[in-house]
């Protein structure tokens, strides 16, 4: 039966892969979440930006998917040093459960919300909720490191 090492993985044998790998992680995870508080803060304030919440949709969409991509490969690739103790991590465990929902919710309620250019109370409860998810990934994963 084979085991997993963790001494065998790249990124723990170079003393520059994984603070490098991390710093990949936060910046795209940074890009990401801030091309979507964009929308969210447009459709909290309607007078903030001149663009409205469909336009600016449509000119973060590859930025947000880019950023999406990057965090999530990083963190895989991250989740290779040691997945036995990111499994039994209960901070680690909350944060990909909450990168689902934030991802799910971006991708439809966020999404429908944004190309509509709502000014009510709809709007801008949408976007408080997609504030909460995405603020709540960080923290989420600086938990992760100290439980």
């Amino acid at each position: 039966m084979l085991v997993y090492d963790p001494a065998t993985n790249p990124l723990n044998n170079n003393e520059w892969a994984f603070p490098l790998t991390e710093c990949i992680h936060i910046a795209s995870m940074a890009l990401s979440i801030g091309t979507i508080a964009l929308i969210d803060l447009r459709l909290l304030a309607p007078a903030a930006l001149a663009q409205k919440p469909s336009q600016l949709l449509k000119d973060t969409e590859l930025l947000t998917l880019a950023g999406l991509f990057l965090v999530i490969t990083s963190g895989i690739v991250i989740w290779t040093t040691d997945p036995d103790m990111y499994f039994h991590n209960d901070a680690f465990l909350f944060k990909m459960g909450l990168l689902v929902a934030a991802i799910l919710y971006n991708y439809t309620v966020h999404r429908w919300a944004a190309k509509r250019d709502p000014q009510g109370v709809g709007g801008k409860v949408v976007a408080m909720v997609s504030l909460l998810l995405w603020i709540g990934l960080p923290f989420a994963g600086i938990f992760t490191a100290f439980t």
